[in-house]
């Protein structure tokens, strides 16, 4: 199963025959989809219009410089702003995490959207990619917020996508532009940078993102392409070791420079597959012919993706007349505005109460 990218503000006719492929499961929307709410809102239903089957319709809305829709969508603060409020008051930095989720997701349901990608569970450890989208770098830190934020979008209506495992935060390179090779061994990447993971899982998350990174004292391949790292450790039986993950797993993007590790398009479609990812993510569309032609042959797992798929309608309307999605909107601005912090934060409710 393939998610695809597409060129524009509206699908060509090549797009739309793109998604009359068994293959298609579906689109991820960028920056360059979006033109205003009302488009992004038509371009979603147009996807879902153009195929015989459901398609998922999924982007990267997580806050801060990775946030896809802007003009008419709250300006949500990145992740790593939260940390410094929960070394004041824990317990009102988690509650605000959980809104965020709430508000970032109901939003993305308005817009016709699926799935948001979030939350990054990797630690704050200096990597070029991740940076502030990171919660921090501790890793019970990190799972605390894991857990808050899964249950912020489900509450919102929207399965949660853990990513990037097993950790994209404890090296340098960005997998966008480099290979990158961990090498630490997997007694210490338990130790922490699995432990958002186990939490999350155990939170109830509904996906995971895999990393492009290599860990060579774990797996030769890269984690997305690796049986030991899908199959054995994240699905495997807990009683072995494994996390026991029984949802959705995602490779990252295949057009990442990291990605070619294993080779061209096709190579890479097959890496993925064979190791026990459900979706292959091709974002770049020059390479979407390519990828639809790779998978012929290939048994589809349609049923892997139902579970993803939006739980109703939720439009505009509503979402506007919600008193708390303006309250919520306030209090986030503690974490773009420190200096706000204690007055916004003594209005901030806790995790179970009311907003």
């Amino acid at each position: 199963m393939l998610l695809i990218g597409v060129a524009g503000h509206e699908l060509t006719a090549r797009e739309r025959d793109w998604l009359q492929h068994p293959a298609c499961a579906g689109v991820t929307l960028f920056a360059r989809n979006f033109a205003s709410r009302a488009q992004a809102a038509e371009l979603s239903q147009a996807i879902r219009e153009a195929a015989p089957r459901p398609q998922l319709v999924c982007v990267d809305q997580e806050g801060g410089r990775v946030q896809r829709f802007r003009e008419g969508y709250t300006r949500l603060p990145a992740l790593h702003g939260f940390e410094a409020l929960y070394q004041r008051d824990a317990d009102a930095a988690l509650a605000l995490a959980r809104e965020h989720a709430w508000l970032m997701a109901s939003e993305m349901r308005a817009s016709g959207v699926d799935l948001s990608f979030a939350p990054v569970l990797d630690l704050a450890r200096g990597n070029r990619a991740i940076g502030d989208r990171a919660f921090a770098a501790d890793p019970q830190v990190v799972a605390a917020f894991a857990r808050a934020y899964v249950a912020g979008m489900h509450e919102a209506g929207m399965a949660a996508t853990l990513k990037h495992f097993p950790g994209h935060g404890s090296v340098l390179e960005d997998t966008h532009h480099d290979v990158a090779i961990d090498p630490r061994p997997l007694e210490e990447i338990r130790a922490h940078d699995l432990v958002p993971f186990v939490v999350g899982i155990a939170a109830g998350a509904d996906a995971v993102m895999m990393a492009h990174v290599t860990y060579p004292q774990v797996a030769p391949e890269p984690a997305g392409c690796s049986r030991r790292w899908i199959n054995g450790i994240l699905r495997g039986d807990p009683s072995e070791g494994g996390l026991g993950f029984r949802g959705v797993v995602f490779s990252d993007d295949i057009g990442m420079a990291a990605a070619g590790a294993v080779g061209g398009t096709r190579a890479r479609i097959d890496a993925h597959l064979d190791a026990g990812c459900d979706v292959v993510l091709v974002s770049h569309v020059e390479q979407v012919e390519d990828a639809l032609t790779a998978i012929a042959g290939r048994p589809l797992n349609t049923m892997a993706l139902v579970g993803l798929l939006g739980r109703g309608a939720l439009g505009w309307d509503g979402l506007l007349a919600d008193g708390r999605r303006a309250g919520v909107q306030a209090r986030l601005d503690a974490v773009r505005a420190p200096e706000l912090a204690s007055g916004v934060l003594s209005g901030a409710t806790h995790m179970g109460d009311a907003a």
